[in-house]
């Protein structure tokens, strides 16, 4: 975690209470790999790109995400005198998931075919009491997107769509979702401001690379956030100056 990153959150946390969602992909596709079990992602007919998790890569998947990474993001914070709790969505059964008994996906030739849903899980409801607790206490949670599933099993889950649910139940503010780009791209530029609506009307134009982020955006504003904002999270200062609109794109109800 770079220091002007932490530093901004810092900045950030004087005026608002956050909560920090992080993901990990590629500390996972590394351990995966040096364990012996490569990496496989699939695609969606929506243009979704997700992790194919059977049984072994849970596992390996929460060993690394609710522990190497959480708790080194949380470590980093505490040494800064960030008051961190490192928590997964199935600590206090936080975050709820439906378990995807099937999956449609597509090949690199187009063709559709449906597979095994293995430990893939679509986020279902969020009970935000232990956050609220945490918040109120002066604290910051960390968050790793695994969720607990209707036989208490764990289940991966899209990271970005937990956020925004777990924004929806806090009826946030803001819910700053942070990438590699400097926003939603239209044409040649960044899109500074857009309504719901109008994003809506773009989701069939919007590539794999930025589709999830976008139905996060619609999924949190629907369940009452105020605003979203998608922004780099390699700028400098880049939470507060989401929270103050000068860089990325602002979705709002319009």
């Amino acid at each position: 975690m770079p220091e002007t990153f932490l530093n901004d959150l810092k900045e950030a946390m004087k005026t608002r209470q956050t909560v920090l969602i992080h993901g990990g992909r590629k500390i996972v596709n590394e351990v995966s790999s040096k364990m012996g079990k490569e990496p496989k992602f699939v695609v969606s007919p929506g243009g979704f790109r997700s992790r194919y998790t059977d049984e072994e890569t849970m596992e390996i998947f929460t060993m690394v995400m609710a522990g190497k990474v959480n708790k080194s993001l949380v470590a980093t914070l505490l040494k800064e005198g960030v008051p961190a709790v490192g928590l997964c969505g199935v600590d206090a059964g936080l975050v709820r998931a439906v378990r995807k008994k099937e999956l449609v996906v597509v090949d690199e030739k187009g063709r559709r075919r449906i597979i095994d849903g293995g430990y893939t899980g679509k986020v279902e409801k969020v009970d935000p009491g232990l956050i609220k607790t945490l918040l109120d206490q002066g604290y910051i949670p960390v968050i790793a997107p695994i969720a607990v599933g209707s036989e208490y099993e764990k289940l991966n889950v899209d990271g970005d769509r937990m956020a925004a649910y777990i924004a929806g139940a806090l009826k946030a503010e803001q819910l700053i979702l942070l990438t590699d780009v400097e926003g939603l791209m239209i044409g040649d530029k960044v899109a500074k401001a857009l309504t719901l609506r109008e994003v809506k009307g773009l989701l069939h134009k919007i590539g794999h690379g930025m589709i999830t982020k976008i139905y996060a955006a619609t999924e949190a504003l629907e369940m009452g956030v105020k605003e979203v904002i998608i922004a780099s999270g390699l700028k400098a200062n880049p939470i507060t100056s989401a929270m103050e609109h000068t860089a990325g794109t602002l979705i709002t109800h319009g």
